[in-house]
């Protein structure tokens, strides 16, 4: 699924292939609660984890946030039909690809979880994923910079815009930046499990 495509299909006023993509995107997230529920429910219990029982459930929340993030995001951009100003919808998309980097490296990050539980959180793939959250952190740092940008761009055209809509515009920047931040927090979490074991 890819998210981008959807704000390509907001931003060429292509609302009905926007509401296709934002209904797949709703039932990914529908998908995404179910296996919340089923780790939650079948997490074992015992004291004879690799890592805190606690832990992984935190983790499992920090990845659920980005889910519900992005449904909400593309929920609002269609329920309002939000129109992008086309002298930012450049560096708005910049933005927003640098938010999806942040989101892609997380599900990298926990992909490693694997090779960490195997390798009895020892080894090279240790500093793997160390490197990886540093990138991340890069990456959110970097989606805070382009967010501020973008937000004075936006203010210089508000004049521009029905003043509701540049309200909700800011809104979804701020959505669109917690994807970054979620993503960062799933590294973060991460990180602090290396460092318990």
């Amino acid at each position: 699924m890819n998210y981008q495509l959807f704000f390509e299909c907001v931003f060429g006023d292509d609302w009905e292939k926007a509401k296709t993509i934002q209904q797949k995107i709703s039932q990914l997230e529908k998908d995404a609660d179910n296996i919340k529920r089923n780790i939650r429910i079948h997490l074992p219990k015992s004291l004879f984890m690799p890592v805190d029982r606690a832990d992984i459930l935190s983790l499992l929340t920090q990845q659920d946030k980005i889910a519900n993030r992005a449904k909400d995001i593309a929920g609002l951009m269609l329920g309002r039909q939000l129109k992008v100003p086309k002298a930012v919808s450049e560096d708005f998309m910049h933005y927003i690809k640098r938010c999806l980097d942040a989101t892609e490296l997380s599900t990298k990050v926990i992909r490693e979880l694997d090779d960490l539980l195997e390798t009895g959180f020892r080894g090279k793939e240790i500093n793997v994923v160390e490197n990886m959250v540093k990138e991340l952190d890069l990456i959110e740092d970097d989606t805070d910079q382009l967010q501020i940008e973008l937000r004075h761009k936006l203010y210089l055209r508000e004049s521009e815009l029905n003043p509701i809509d540049a309200m909700f515009l800011y809104k979804v920047l701020d959505k669109i930046g917690d994807l970054a931040d979620q993503a960062e927090r799933v590294g973060s979490r991460l990180e602090l499990m290396i460092s318990k074991s």
